[in-house]
């Protein structure tokens, strides 16, 4: 992926008349931050392992990403899954599997990178499912694997997150708030890896 679209942060408008939110479905409120938890990581590997089993060959990359992948930074205790399928708007591909696998499809933005988000309620997951082509999984791997070497900024995002959560409110007014420095450090991250 070229660093010149990893860098463009342009979004499309949500069109006229359409939500992300599939029916019954909305921004959650509990804005709970904790100290990383070591079972994180297992929680992902047994995640990990359900959406292979379902998806088989569809899913090109499974991958454990947010803050709950990178030990010493607090976070939601949701994990959140970053998966990649040939083409994400070809639903009938990979939603029928998710679902009789138990996650719950809560997103459809096609006009964001084909993303879908899928909840899944034990463990608490968030699995973000793109196109092969989309760059937001890239920047997810960037800024993990950043944060997973860098301290410093890891330190800094935790500051920024339990800001963004004191300030209550649902998780996209929460994301908004510390959007400015992920985005900072990320750019950061992108550059330095050239």
């Amino acid at each position: 992926m070229d660093r010149e679209r990893l860098l463009d942060f342009s979004e499309p408008p949500v069109p006229e008349g359409a939500s992300p939110w599939v029916a019954g479905f909305g921004p959650s409120r509990d804005l709970t931050i904790t100290d990383h938890q070591p079972r994180w990581a297992e929680d992902f590997e047994a995640l990990a392992s359900r959406i292979t089993d379902a998806l088989g060959s569809t899913a090109l990359h499974i991958e454990h990403v947010g803050s709950t992948s990178v030990p010493g930074l607090p976070a939601k205790p949701i994990i959140d899954v970053g998966v990649a399928v040939p083409d994400s708007d070809e639903e009938a591909a990979y939603v029928p599997a998710f679902e009789a696998a138990g996650f719950v499809l809560a997103v459809r933005e096609p006009w964001w990178q084909g993303h879908r988000l899928f909840r899944c309620p034990e463990p608490r997951a968030n699995v973000h499912v793109f196109g092969a082509e989309a760059a937001e999984p890239h920047r997810h791997r960037i800024f993990r694997d950043w944060l997973r070497s860098h301290p410093q900024d890891r330190d800094r995002y935790a500051d920024a997150k339990r800001a963004a959560a004191a300030a209550g409110g649902h998780v996209m007014e929460y994301n908004a708030r510390k959007q400015a420095v992920l985005r900072e450090i990320l750019v950061r991250a992108i550059n330095a890896a050239g």
